[in-house]
């Protein structure tokens, strides 16, 4: 359900930027999503649909773009991708590792006419 609030966040954003732009549409929003994020494209979609009804959002195009997690290694430092298989570093085999990117989300740009 938290969806609903970011993505009413995404829409007071670009309403606003678009506004001071004198855009008369939106037509696509780029929207960062990590991996290590909860929210969930499908219900950012869904609820974009509704409360961007009536608005010069409307019809608006979302693109997600999906980047992966990260991991940094509190022994050496090493930082990695993120492995489903093992959480250990490549490098000196530490298991002790802190996440350090894929938990993004950002309204990267606005596409307007």
């Amino acid at each position: 359900m938290h969806e609903l609030s970011v993505t009413e966040s995404l829409l007071e954003i670009a309403l606003r930027h678009a506004e001071e732009a004198g855009a008369e549409r939106i037509t696509r929003l780029n929207i960062v999503i990590g991996e290590l994020s909860s929210i969930v494209d499908e219900s950012v979609q869904f609820y974009w649909d509704i409360i961007s009804e009536g608005t010069m959002a409307e019809g608006a195009e979302l693109h997600f773009e999906r980047v992966e997690g990260s991991l940094r290694c509190t022994s050496c430092g090493h930082t990695f991708p993120l492995s489903r298989e093992s959480f250990a570093c490549p490098a000196c085999g530490g298991k002790q590792v802190v996440a350090v990117g894929g938990d993004d989300f950002r309204l990267e740009s606005i596409e307007v006419e």
